[in-house]
């Protein structure tokens, strides 16, 4: 899958993050590689990666109402974490010290969020946590490297302390009270697990244990019964298999990106049956198009459903690579 004549079109795509990703994930290029490097500093100086940082230094910018708010900051925090953006680059520090400053004494970082009273919030800002929400938080600071800091194994317990039998299920701070999503107490909740799934693939440790097994398993049992089960009205339908990016909500490609990271996962024949899933969404020079977009995002390659994305490409092709 991986053909040297798309792996040029990457290298020569005009988005220096896909050429940056392309060299260190798909060619195995150190970073201390001059073109490496110069093609880091060619996307942090882009237009389009300073607009992300910028929204991203406005953290918390304003409080979540809705967890698939694609123009919130902290889709923009995560892009940037797709990019390869460091904690050391021009105005992260900024932002992880604005991320950090917020902890919930379970350990969870948190986000302002304002619940609907018509969803049995109160309507007002608060500080506080969602499994829809901390894991996402958590994953972006383990990405900058910061898993040794004492608050962030804090906020790795507390997600490793929530999972069940049956994988993460709709959890929220104790300041929301009785607020869950609109599921059965007992059923997991898929973007929960996505997003956990992520973040003990950061902790090398945690990469085989049992937690991450039952999440895997959630994602995985949820495929197979794709057309009978709609935890918390997640599905698995044909939006579901639209590629979309960025890693927002749940969708093929986010889960993809989350199970193959666990390479005991590559041989279940559910994997698979997803993997062959996107791979048939191919051009027949093996470029990828996405096939759904978010709005917020008009004007990027990976948010233009009439030409080949170079980035959508990349990513397919190192989830698959993963598995090869």
């Amino acid at each position: 899958m991986m053909t040297v004549p798309v792996i040029q079109w990457l290298l020569e795509s005009g988005e220096p993050w896909t050429r940056y990703r392309t060299m260190v994930d798909l060619l195995g290029r150190p970073d201390h590689d001059p073109q490496v490097q110069s093609a880091h500093a060619e996307m942090l100086a882009h237009p389009q990666v300073q607009g992300l940082i910028a929204r991203a230094e406005s953290w918390p910018g304003y409080p979540l109402q809705r967890h698939n708010d694609a123009k919130h900051p902290l889709y923009h925090l995560g892009t940037l974490i797709d990019f390869g953006v460091r904690s050391g680059d021009p105005g992260m520090s900024a932002v992880v010290d604005s991320v950090v400053a917020h902890q919930s004494q379970e350990g969870a970082f948190q986000s302002l969020v304002s619940i609907p009273m018509a969803f049995g919030g109160t309507g007002e800002e608060t500080w506080g946590w969602m499994l829809c929400d901390a894991p996402m938080v958590l994953y972006v600071l383990l990405a900058l490297g910061l898993g040794d800091e004492p608050e962030v194994q804090h906020a790795v317990e507390h997600i490793m302390s929530l999972v069940d039998a049956n994988g993460w299920r709709c959890r929220a701070a104790p300041a929301f009270g009785r607020f869950r999503g609109p599921g059965r107490r007992d059923d997991p909740c898929p973007v929960a697990n996505v997003h956990a799934l992520k973040v003990l693939s950061l902790v090398p440790e945690l990469n085989q244990c049992p937690a991450a097994r039952a999440g895997a398993e959630m994602l995985l049992w949820h495929w197979e019964n794709r057309r009978e089960r709609k935890p918390y009205l997640f599905g698995m339908g044909t939006d579901f298999a639209k590629l979309k990016y960025p890693f927002i909500w749940y969708d093929i490609l986010h889960v993809l990106e989350a199970l193959s990271r666990f390479p005991w996962v590559h041989a279940d024949a559910r994997f698979r049956e997803m993997v062959d899933v996107v791979a048939g969404q191919a051009s027949p020079d093996g470029r990828y198009a996405a096939s759904s977009m978010y709005q917020a995002w008009k004007g990027w390659s990976f948010a233009d459903k009439k030409a080949p994305s170079p980035w959508l490409t990349f990513l397919v092709l190192r989830m698959c690579g993963r598995i090869e």
